[in-house]
C-alpha cells in the first residue's frame, strides 16, 4: 500500500474518533452545539436538534472509521452471491463504493457549514466552525488524491491479470 494510502487512511481514523467524541458532546448538552457552531443565532439551537446533528455525525464518524480499516473496499463478498459484472452500470467503481461514500460525508459537511455560514447566518467564522471547514476541506483534498492512488493501483493490477 502506498505511504500516501496509509497516511489517509490514519487521517480518516482520527477524524473518525472525534466525531464520535462531538456525537457524545452533543448528546450530553445541547449547548455545545450552541455555543461552538451555530453562535450567531444559538437560540435556534433546541436539544432535539443538537441529537439530530449528533446523530448525523455518529453515521459520518462510523462511515469515515470503515474506510479507514478498509479503504479499498476489499472486504470478501463470496457469501453474499452478488458478482458485480460489464453489465452493472454505475456512476464509479463497483470495488470503491465505500471510499465515495465517505468522500460524500466531507462534501455534505463542508457544504453544511458554508451554508450555514454564508446563505441562513446561523454560524459565524469562530474556530468552531473554521475547524471543521478545514477538516472536510482537506480531507476531500486528501480523498481526491488518494483516489488516483487507488486508481491507479486498480489499472496495474488489472494488467498483471491480463
Amino acid at each position: 500500500m502506498g505511504r500516501f494510502l496509509c497516511v489517509l487512511r490514519s487521517w480518516l481514523l482520527m477524524v473518525s474518533v472525534i466525531a464520535a467524541g462531538n456525537t457524545l458532546q452533543c448528546f450530553r448538552d445541547y449547548s455545545f452545539v450552541s455555543e461552538k457552531l451555530y453562535t450567531a443565532s444559538p437560540g435556534l439551537v433546541n436539544g432535539l436538534q443538537a441529537r439530530t446533528f449528533g446523530v448525523w455525525t455518529l453515521l459520518s464518524s462510523v462511515v469515515r472509521c470503515l474506510c479507514a480499516l478498509d479503504i479499498r473496499n476489499q472486504t470478501p463478498d463470496s457469501d453474499s452471491g452478488f458478482q458485480c459484472t460489464s453489465e452493472h452500470v454505475a456512476l464509479f467503481s463497483s470495488q470503491l463504493v465505500l471510499y465515495y461514500i465517505t468522500l460524500f460525508t466531507f462534501v455534505v459537511a463542508l457544504a453544511h457549514f458554508l451554508s450555514e455560514v454564508f446563505i441562513y447566518h446561523t454560524a459565524a467564522l469562530t474556530m468552531g466552525i473554521m475547524a471543521p471547514l478545514m477538516v472536510a476541506s482537506f480531507s476531500i483534498l486528501g480523498m481526491l488524491i488518494g483516489l488516483q492512488y487507488l486508481e491507479v493501483e486498480a489499472q496495474s493490477q488489472n494488467k498483471k491479470k491480463n
